[in-house]
């Protein structure tokens, strides 16, 4: 991964999903969170980022996101 997926995930991606409210999904998160041990929890940690990396990488080249921004920059949101 380069270093600029990584810094663009820490800055801008993973803020991201954290805003994101997880209402049905909090206690199933916390479950496995709960249950691994702290290189387990480090291990995760890295699967996420790369899925999250690999996720935005998908939208960028389908143009699904820019699609969406174009919709509401012009008041037509759906």
């Amino acid at each position: 991964m380069s270093d600029f997926m990584l810094w663009l995930h820490a800055n801008y991606i993973k803020p991201q999903i954290d805003s994101v409210p997880k209402q049905d999904y909090a206690f199933h998160l916390d479950i496995v969170r709960n249950n691994l041990r702290p290189a387990e929890q480090d291990s995760l940690d890295k699967a996420l980022e790369f899925t999250a990396i690999q996720a935005f990488l998908l939208g960028l080249r389908t143009g699904e996101g820019l699609a969406y921004s174009r919709r509401v920059s012009r008041g037509s949101y759906l």
